[in-house]
C-alpha cells in the first residue's frame, strides 16, 4: 500500500510565495515521475508542473519562472515551490506520482488536495 500526503497550502496575500509538500509512505520502492496539478472551482484540473519518467521537465506557462517543483528522494517527498502568487494562482492543488512498489509493478497515485488562495 502507498500513501500519499499533502500539506503546506493556505492563505496568502499576492506576492508571497507557499511551498507545496506531497510525501509518499508505505511500499515505495522508487518514484518514476511526478506532477502537479491544479483546479479551481468550476474549471477542469490542469497540470502545472511534471517531471515524467524518462521525460523533460514542463510547467504551465502561467506558472513559468515562479514555480519550481523537486523531489527529496530521501524522503520520498516531492515539493512545489510557488513564488509571486497571483490571485489566479488560487485553486485546490493535486500531486500524482507514478511510484513501484517492491512488487515492481508500478502504480499512479494521487494526494488529496491542498487548497491554496491568494487574495489581491
Amino acid at each position: 500500500q502507498v500513501q500519499l500526503v499533502e500539506s503546506g497550502g493556505g492563505l496568502v496575500q499576492a506576492g508571497e510565495s507557499l511551498r507545496l509538500s506531497c510525501a509518499a509512505s508505505g511500499d515505495v520502492f522508487r518514484i518514476n515521475a511526478m506532477a502537479w496539478y491544479r483546479q479551481a472551482p468550476g474549471k477542469q484540473r490542469d497540470l502545472v508542473a511534471g517531471i515524467p519518467s524518462g521525460g523533460t521537465l514542463y510547467y504551465a506557462d502561467s506558472v513559468k519562472g515562479r514555480f519550481t517543483i523537486s523531489i527529496d528522494n530521501t524522503k520520498n517527498t516531492v515539493y512545489l515551490q510557488m513564488n509571486n502568487l497571483k490571485p489566479e494562482d488560487t485553486a485546490i492543488y493535486y500531486c500524482n506520482l507514478l511510484i513501484t512498489p517492491t512488487n515492481l509493478i508500478p502504480g499512479d497515485y494521487w494526494g488529496q488536495g491542498t487548497q491554496v488562495t491568494v487574495s489581491s
